[in-house]
């Protein structure tokens, strides 16, 4: 045999025996894997930080290309920002990421290699739109799809054509390559669309695409990030759109997991078994010329590479010695995460649906500004959930949870009617809160970052590898970017060792 087809045999063997004693069907991992070990020392090929889907998927190639691998994950979990979040009857609904659509297809068959299948998100009826006081409904098969019928619609539609021209010059996963990239990402979106739009509700709607998608305020974020997020939109035939990330037929939200998204991770981690260690958050990464020993809470490991599998800014919590070069320091201090928290009530049924509603609405004022179904697929009961975005979740942060529950439940009375008054339960993500990814869904590039660090993204630091949906070509900020992020760092690695 060569060396590669050994190593390959090997490795098949290996992720194999550890999906047989795992067991792969399994919804989350045991107590007892839980448990990092008081205090001990190993030794790999490979070190991966990080158990989200990026981390996961790097280390399922890695065992498969017959390497010794150890995930460290800070968590109690695996699945980063894909969490079940637990409800008062013992269930749970989408707290993270949820969604899936067309031309996603590495989170696509990734779950279907995990046995989870995807479902449609309810999309029948109508859509509310609530601005200036006022409450409205529009179809969502219209030839606007997404975009409500404001009266600024045509002055968006011509803002949104000249956007569309400029995401077909942006290079997926080298935006900083773009011809005009010093321009574009020397402005904000906000900048960029008070300059192209006229009406108040052209500017409302695409603060809202902003906020919706990015959880940031337009003010916040680069030009030339928000194209290169469209462009992203697609896969290596499909061109991206905005289209595409902000509709629910045809686009991003077209889809749903059964069970919940966490079940990918939670079975792909159980089939990697032992090697995943939770509760050992990385505290520090040293590199020396045999390699790196990365050292967790009550575990230390000497590895020859190391994939650190996260965003730049929890990356950036961790300490490097010898010091990272300056363009990935100086790109972690310069790539915040989005501010985010979900909310969900539970009803007895999806009366919404009932009044010819999709459950989805956008709204300029109140803690929630865009809902989502997220009743099960039989529809046995009804979930409301509403992003409470960027300044929204400032404004709150550090409130107790009835304030929250109070604000939450104003803004479904308000877009849904007095049945939304009064739920079985609520319950609250607050992801700006959680430590472990200080907001959500993505890290975002304020004016400035991409063309002068952009590079730093995914450039390997010695024997440092970086992974994480923000460092994917595609959908990046997504759980398609997240995987494709741990295939392709699984194969640099593989190919320097």
């Amino acid at each position: 045999m060569t060396r590669v087809s050994r190593r390959r045999l090997l490795g098949t063997g290996a992720l194999a025996a550890a999906g047989a004693a795992a067991g792969a069907a399994a919804a989350a991992p045991s107590a007892a894997a839980r448990t990092a070990p008081a205090s001990s020392a190993s030794s790999a090929d490979v070190v991966v930080v990080g158990a989200g889907l990026a981390g996961l998927t790097a280390a399922r190639d890695l065992v498969a290309a017959g390497r010794s691998v150890i995930v460290l994950e800070a968590r109690d979990r695996p699945g980063g920002r894909v969490y079940g979040l637990p409800l008062a009857d013992g269930t749970t609904t989408e707290g993270g990421a949820e969604f899936i659509g067309p031309t996603q297809d590495r989170i696509a068959a990734l779950a279907r290699d995990m046995g989870v299948e995807t479902f449609r998100t309810y999309n029948t009826g109508k859509n509310v739109y609530f601005r200036n006081g006022k409450r409205s409904l529009y179809e969502t098969d219209g030839i606007l799809g997404a975009v409500p019928p404001d009266w600024g619609v045509i002055d968006l539609q011509i803002a949104l054509l000249r956007l569309g021209e400029m995401i077909k010059t942006v290079p997926v996963g080298e935006p900083w390559k773009a011809p005009k990239a010093a321009e574009w990402d020397a402005q904000t979106f906000h900048t960029w669309s008070r300059s192209n739009s006229l009406s108040s509700g052209a500017r409302f709607l695409m603060d809202a695409f902003a906020s919706s998608t990015l959880s940031v305020r337009s003010q916040e974020v680069s030009l030339l990030y928000v194209l290169h997020y469209a462009a992203a939109a697609g896969n290596e035939s499909t061109p991206g759109t905005i289209d595409r990330l902000i509709n629910t037929r045809n686009g991003a939200q077209e889809s749903r997991f059964a069970g919940g998204p966490e079940l990918v991770p939670n079975r792909l981690a159980e089939r990697l078994g032992g090697i995943v260690r939770y509760n050992a958050p990385v505290r520090s990464i040293v590199t020396g010329s045999g390699g790196v020993t990365v050292h967790a809470d009550g575990l230390t490991v000497s590895a020859r590479r190391v994939v650190v599998a996260m965003s730049p800014a929890i990356a950036g919590k961790i300490d490097y010695s010898p010091a990272l070069p300056a363009s990935r320091a100086q790109l972690m201090q310069r790539y915040p995460m989005g501010s985010i928290a979900k909310f969900v009530g539970v009803y007895d049924t999806p009366f919404w649906r009932e009044d010819g509603l999709t459950g989805q609405a956008v709204a300029d004022s109140g803690a929630i500004d865009a809902t989502f179904d997220n009743s099960p697929p039989d529809g046995s009961r009804g979930i409301l959930m509403g992003f409470i975005n960027q300044a929204n979740i400032r404004r709150l942060d550090g409130a107790p949870e009835a304030e929250v529950r109070a604000a939450g439940l104003a803004s479904f009375t308000k877009l849904f009617g007095d049945k939304a008054a009064n739920p079985r339960m609520t319950a609250v993500q607050r992801w700006d809160n959680e430590m472990w990814s200080g907001g959500g869904p993505t890290g975002v590039a304020p004016p400035g970052a991409l063309t002068a660090f952009g590079p730093a993204l995914r450039e390997p630091c010695g024997p440092i590898h970086w992974a994480g949906t923000e460092t994917s070509d595609y959908w990046t900020g997504y759980m398609d970017g997240a995987v494709r992020s741990g295939e392709r760092v699984a194969k640099e690695v593989d190919a320097a060792l």
